[in-house]
């Protein structure tokens, strides 16, 4: 398994699990750029956000209500970013659609 999300789902990597149910985990990223700073993965290996298909749409509706809910968990009501990056130009690094939560600091636009 090449995957580095799919090996962290697999239980072979460790990470500093947030939330887990049978069809997403939740996790801090190990570089955060915000004092909340995890993602929101789907269990099954999907690429692309642009790969996804009619079939997906609850799970990718799943997603985004676990990425939200757990913002609000970690303190996050007065703002917070959610992210996902599509394929290199995007700027994506782990092709496993990942969804980037970040909060409890001040976030600007464009990011920088």
């Amino acid at each position: 398994m090449d995957c580095l999300f799919c090996r962290i789902v697999a239980g072979e990597i460790p990470a500093r699990t947030l939330y887990e149910d049978d069809q997403v985990l939740a996790f801090h990223d190990i570089g955060p750029q915000a004092p909340v700073h995890f993602l929101v993965i789907p269990k099954r290996h999907i690429p692309r956000l642009d790969q996804l298909t009619e079939d997906d749409r609850a799970l990718a509706g799943h997603i985004l209500y676990t990425a939200q809910r757990l913002a609000m968990q970690e303190g996050c009501a007065e703002g917070f970013r959610v992210v996902m990056n599509c394929n290199d130009l995007g700027g994506q690094t782990v092709h496993h659609i990942h969804m980037h939560v970040l909060g409890q600091r001040q976030l600007h636009w464009p990011p920088g």
